[in-house]
Parts: C-alpha cells; sequence; structure tokens
C-alpha cells in the first residue's frame, strides 16, 4: 500500500471542509445561545461520529496489506511453526477478526491504541515521542504559508488583473499541484547532493547532526528544518492565497470601501484596514482546516527527509506491517483533520455576527 493513500483520505476530508468554510454556510448567530448550543452539539456528535468510523476503516484497511506481520518481525530468521503461533498469540492475532476488532475498539476508547510490534512499546508513547518532531516542522510550515498566502492573495485581489496577480496566481497553482515528495526530491538534488550551482548547501536528511548543545543545537535543527519547511509552504500556500484573494474580490464592491475612498483616504489604507479585516473571515476558517490537513500531508515531506516525526514513523511502520502502530497513527491524522473542521464550524459563528441572520 503506498504511503500516499492516508493524506489522499484525509486530503478529502480537509478539501470539503474548504469548500464549506468559502461557502460559508448558514449557520446560527452565537448571539441566539440555544440555538448555538444546538449548533455545536449537532458538530460535535458528527464528530464524534466520524471518528468512530475512521477507528473502523483504520482496523480493517491495513489488514488488507499483503504479508504476514509475525514473520516480519522475525527479519527472515529461521523460526519454527511453534514460535510462530506463540507470537500470534502473544499479539492477539489467532482471534477471529470480530473479535480482534471489538477488543481493538474497547481499548481504544480509553486511549489505548495497542503495542508495537516492532517496539514492542505502547502505540501511544511512540506517537507521543514522535509528535514534537512533526509539531515543529508543521507549526513553522503553517505559519510561513498562512503569512505568505494571505499577502500575495490580498495585494493581488487589490490589483487584479495585472502581471503580479497573474503570475503568483498561477505560480502558486502550479506548485500546489507538484507532488511534494517529488519537490523535495527536487531540492534535495539542487541544494544538497551537489547536482545544482550550490554544491551540499543543506543536510539531505534528519533533523540534526549530533554533538550540538545550546545555541549550536537550535542552529543545527534550524538548519535541517530549511528544505522541509520550503517544500511544505511551497505546496500548502496557494489554498491561502486563493480563498484570500477571492474574498477579497468580493469585498471590492462594496459601499463602505467607496466612503473610506470619498473621505480622501490612502488605497493602501483603504486596503489594510477595511477590506483586508472583513475579508479575513473565510481565511481564518480556512486556517484551522489547513492546520489539520497539514500535519497529516506531512508523511511523504517527512519520508522523504527522513525527519523523526509521526510521517517518518508512519513509513516503518508500514513496511513491516506493525499493524497497531500504523492504525493508532492513521487514526491521529484522520482525527487531527476532524477536529480542525469541527472547530472551524464552531468558531465561525463567533467570528461573523451577521451569519445566519
Amino acid at each position: 500500500m503506498s504511503t500516499e493513500s492516508t493524506p489522499a483520505l484525509v486530503e478529502s476530508a480537509g478539501t470539503h471542509g474548504t469548500a464549506q468554510a468559502a461557502a460559508a454556510p448558514r449557520r446560527p448567530r452565537a448571539g441566539n445561545g440555544l440555538a448555538y448550543l444546538r449548533y455545536v452539539a449537532g458538530k460535535l456528535l458528527g464528530a464524534v461520529v466520524s471518528l468512530f468510523a475512521v477507528l473502523v476503516t483504520s482496523f480493517f484497511l491495513f489488514r488488507l496489506i499483503p504479508g504476514d506481520p509475525v514473520k516480519a518481525m522475525t527479519g527472515g530468521k529461521q523460526v519454527s511453526q511453534e514460535q510462530l503461533s506463540a507470537m500470534r498469540k502473544e499479539f492477539g492475532l489467532d482471534l477471529p477478526l470480530w473479535q480482534q476488532f471489538t477488543e481493538y475498539c474497547g481499548k481504544a476508547i480509553t486511549g489505548d491504541l495497542g503495542t508495537s510490534y516492532q517496539f514492542h512499546a505502547p502505540v501511544i508513547d511512540k506517537i507521543t515521542e514522535a509528535l514534537p518532531a512533526t509539531l515543529l516542522l508543521t507549526g513553522i510550515a503553517f505559519v510561513l504559508y498562512t503569512v505568505i498566502g494571505i499577502w500575495l492573495g490580498s495585494r493581488g485581489a487589490w490589483r487584479h488583473g495585472r502581471f503580479g496577480d497573474r503570475f503568483h496566481t498561477a505560480f502558486a497553482l502550479t506548485l500546489y499541484s507538484v507532488p511534494s515528495f517529488w519537490l523535495g526530491l527536487l531540492l534535495i538534488i539542487v541544494l544538497s547532493v551537489g547536482i545544482g550551482p550550490v554544491p551540499g548547501l543543506f543536510p539531505t536528511g534528519g533533523m540534526e547532526t549530533g554533538g550540538e548543545s545550546g545555541l549550536g543545537y537550535v542552529l543545527d535543527v534550524a538548519h535541517h528544518l530549511v528544505l522541509p519547511v520550503i517544500t511544505l509552504v511551497a505546496v500548502e500556500y496557494a489554498r491561502t492565497l486563493l480563498v484570500m484573494r477571492s474574498s477579497l474580490l468580493d469585498e471590492m464592491g462594496s459601499d463602505y470601501l467607496t466612503t473610506a475612498r470619498a473621505k480622501g483616504l490612502r488605497d493602501d489604507l483603504v486596503r489594510r484596514k477595511h477590506a483586508v479585516p472583513n475579508a479575513m473571515l473565510p481565511t481564518v476558517t480556512l486556517l484551522f482546516v489547513n492546520l489539520g490537513n497539514t500535519v497529516a500531508g506531512s508523511i511523504l515531506v517527512e519520508t522523504v527527509f527522513s525527519w523523526p516525526g509521526l510521517g517518518g514513523l508512519f513509513y516503518q511502520a508500514l513496511s513491516v506491517p506493525d499493524l497497531p502502530l500504523v492504525q493508532g497513527l492513521f487514526f491521529v491524522f484522520a482525527a487531527a483533520v476532524i477536529v480542525m473542521n469541527t472547530l472551524a464550524d464552531v468558531i465561525y459563528p463567533l467570528l461573523d455576527p451577521r451569519v445566519g441572520r
């Protein structure tokens, strides 16, 4: 099974959430307390149902992967059938599928995602160990592509139809259509391996060289961050740019902007103080969706750059296959998208009291 399956699945949920945010569907006003609480309860119930559906999907989907995980754990060594049977019993693989499923769901409700086959450690512990590296990478990328997307989107809309607007929109869409793993490999070839004009400028992978401490360690990690962050920013900022551009274009014909210009305000001031704040609402909603998508979509980037986060861990688990670890990570990636979509829906009425009137 390709490692692109998980981001593809969760990306579909993220794209749906983006479309909802951009369309700004009718929601109850935050001022109507009872209606808003019913609305929030409905969204939370939908999120719980979605999470359970992901739990079921993660259990059955990865059992379609060819190969025997018990034999994979032996590392190709000669092992007797008695030993294999004992290992299957140890991990509960000798039980009927329905019984494995019920036990898995029962433990998952309590936060127990099972024990990793290859690491012989609780899945939740392995996820906790790898999570900070993923949050560091995706957090920095998220801030950068949000700032770049909002800035370029607002300037492009204000000068729509000009060369700069057409160029930035076309360039963003081109990068958005490029597979992240391909772009990452290209950056490694040009800036790390030495084929390009600046040979060996950045490391080919990993999070640190080792042997550093204090400020030297921080600079070392930052040096390793450059290429994976550039890759994530390049393929993600187009969404923010397009939504911000579209929202601002909708605002540009409003009467309050004409009034502001009639008062003699500079065009740049009208854009920054009046138009952009009102056009930010769909973009703010999109940011929650983007954050969940970025965490889920970091699998390929982390794998290409050997980044020791959740994406790299997922690739290791999938190659065994380490079913409990794969299931746990898939659940985390999908949950990130579902939770962020739910937060976006819940927060939108608080940001715009006009919605639902």
